[in-house]
């Protein structure tokens, strides 16, 4: 007597694929979801920033952190700027760094606590004095030219560091131009500049071909 070995038909094999392509589709669709609230942060809260500043400028007829007049008209503001026009430029521009969120704070436009203390315009800048991103790290308001494809200086929002490279890639497309040398959002050339895109100018690309996509990236937002 031989008895028949058992095996899977092909209906039974083909429920199975099914089971798992769809875990796989659900896998990787929350990843995707988790990426697309990555970005819609970093996007809300760039754009928090840059209203809170336009609407400090045209309640008090200047900038934070330059404002020169911030302890006689703002209570609890930690400081004055050089009310020069520009914020982290000239004499001061160490304090103005600092007194940029405290500024904003105080008045009410932005929330948090933020001690207005001095610092450098670099991303080294402590939670106490700057505000942090999506990823846990600090960004900096500054006159400068952190923006890889515009060397003129301007005010500048950078966005810190520790942000993979596809999360800036479509945060660009969604606010910007998606190319990172050109536009009113670019890569920060001192975070990874040169290997978080490839190319330059027109002919740049968020480099997400990479086999471990770079996630020590950063943006700069021109205002």
């Amino acid at each position: 007597m031989h008895k028949r070995q058992a095996g899977f038909t092909l209906v039974e094999i083909a429920i199975v694929l099914v089971i798992i392509g769809l875990l796989l589709g659900g896998i990787l669709k929350g990843q995707e979801m988790i990426t697309n609230a990555k970005v819609r942060n970093l996007a809300d809260q760039a754009n928090a920033i840059k209203a809170a500043f336009f609407g400090f400028q045209d309640r008090y007829r200047a900038l934070p952190g330059d404002y020169a007049a911030a302890n006689l008209n703002i209570g609890g503001a930690a400081g004055n700027g050089d009310g020069n026009g520009l914020v982290g430029n000239g004499a001061s521009a160490n304090a103005e760094r600092g007194l940029f969120w405290q500024h904003l704070a105080a008045a009410g436009f932005i929330t948090g606590s933020y001690d207005g203390a001095a610092t450098g315009n670099s991303l080294a800048c402590p939670s106490t004095t700057c505000p942090t991103n999506a990823y846990g790290t600090p960004m900096v308001f500054s006159w400068g030219s952190a923006a890889a494809g515009t060397p003129r200086a301007a005010h500048e929002l950078r966005t810190g560091r520790n942000i993979p490279v596809d999360v800036l890639a479509e945060l660009d497309r969604k606010i910007d131009d998606g190319v990172p040398h050109t536009g009113a959002f670019q890569n920060d050339q001192y975070v990874n500049g040169t290997r978080c895109v490839a190319g330059t100018g027109t002919n740049s690309r968020w480099d997400v071909t990479r086999a471990d996509p770079e996630s020590n990236c950063g943006g700069v937002h021109i205002l």
